[in-house]
């Protein structure tokens, strides 16, 4: 089925090596200038994980997943080129569209990176958006010799060429599995302890595509929002929002369909949710509520929508940072969390546009939200 997803790329100019153009390119900013990893950030790992050596980023042998290096910047379109580097057994992966936290694989995307002329090839095989859709083709250098690679994403079409050869030609938003990848995130080098070295690394922005509403980065954005019940406490602290007590906190501005992206946090087994579609008084009346509730065993655990439909429990751990998303469209409600989709539904009955609100449910427990955007479809 993957197959019929494809579109032939036509008259496809051969892509000029990198060795010779990595500062020539024009439009192109240089991401690794080949001395220091200061463009980038060593992520679940120690600072040992990624090293400089002759002018190449090595993966250290001894740094294993889930360590990765993440570009400075995020990006949304782009046209990301540069060479690695194998020789034997060579596992690794080039992320795209990462998050700030939570599995860089599955919110965004992975082009693997592998030794193995597999025929035909497969969904783990090198040039795979790992580890769903194979490669057109496999076209690998494993001899310890340079090879060259550019990833061009422009939504909803996405190609990859190594060694001059497009491996991959895809329309993601036709993949199930893909559709609801995070459209925008950091470039990143995945570790798996194998010495894979990259270098000449370069990318140009392409245009946007994407608008979304923020409602909360930063203290100036409580404006935004009112007490809608209760007595809660929520605290602006820089970035990070901070919810206590017992009550709800509401959008002045009413939303029907959308898609909402957050950060979340909380501590063990705590208890609150994210309401949309209310009226603005919290649980008094007309409201729907995604759960957030860390207990595997509960009647409704986190991502359930509450009083309609139990999710299939996430890979969540408590006073850890994780990505949580929320599709509503008519009927229709999906949530993902951390990459993984753990609820669908199509029966919701109310309309009508309504506010988003973050509850406070339990005294003794906390919840703390950051990045919190929102974009209606």
């Amino acid at each position: 089925m993957l197959e019929m997803n494809r579109r032939t790329f036509l008259g496809a100019s051969a892509a000029v090596p990198a060795l010779l153009q990595s500062q020539t390119d024009p439009g192109f900013s240089p991401l690794f200038e080949g001395k220091t990893l200061a463009s980038w950030r060593i992520v679940d790992g120690p600072e040992t994980a990624f090293y400089v050596r002759d002018g190449a980023i090595v993966v250290h042998e001894g740094a294993g997943f889930p360590t990765w290096l993440r570009s400075e910047r995020q990006y949304e379109n782009f046209d990301f080129r540069g060479e690695f580097f194998v020789k034997g057994w060579s596992d690794c992966g080039i992320y795209l569209h990462a998050p700030e936290h939570g599995r860089p694989m599955w919110c965004g995307m992975q082009i693997h990176i592998f030794q193995d002329h597999e025929q035909p090839p497969k969904p783990e095989s090198m040039g795979a958006i790992f580890p769903l859709v194979p490669p057109l083709k496999i076209n690998v250098r494993n001899q310890g010799e340079w090879n060259t690679f550019r990833i061009q994403m422009d939504w909803p079409r996405l190609r990859v060429w190594t060694n001059e050869e497009i491996v991959q030609d895809l329309d993601v938003s036709s993949v199930p599995e893909l559709q609801y990848r995070l459209r925008r995130g950091y470039l990143g080098i995945e570790s798996l302890s194998y010495p894979v070295r990259f270098r000449n690394l370069r990318v140009r922005e392409l245009p946007s595509k994407e608008s979304w509403q923020v409602l909360y980065e930063s203290p100036k954005d409580l404006e935004k929002w009112f007490v809608s019940d209760g007595k809660p406490k929520f605290d602006a602290l820089g970035d990070v929002l901070r919810g206590e007590e017992v009550g709800h906190l509401a959008t002045h501005e009413k939303f029907r369909d959308f898609e909402l992206h957050c950060y979340v946090r909380h501590s063990p087994h705590h208890n609150s949710g994210i309401l949309f579609r209310s009226v603005g008084q919290g649980n008094r009346a007309q409201h729907y509520e995604i759960q957030l509730h860390d207990v595997e065993g509960a009647h409704y655990p986190t991502g359930s929508l509450y009083h309609y439909k139990r999710a299939a429990y996430p890979r969540i751990e408590p006073e850890k940072w994780w990505l949580m998303q929320l599709i509503v469209k008519d009927r229709n409600c999906l949530v993902r969390i951390n990459g993984d989709t753990v609820l669908e539904y199509d029966q919701l009955d109310y309309l009508e546009a309504g506010s988003i609100e973050l509850q406070a449910h339990h005294a003794g427990s906390w919840q703390e939200f950051k990045q919190i955007r929102i974009k209606r479809i």
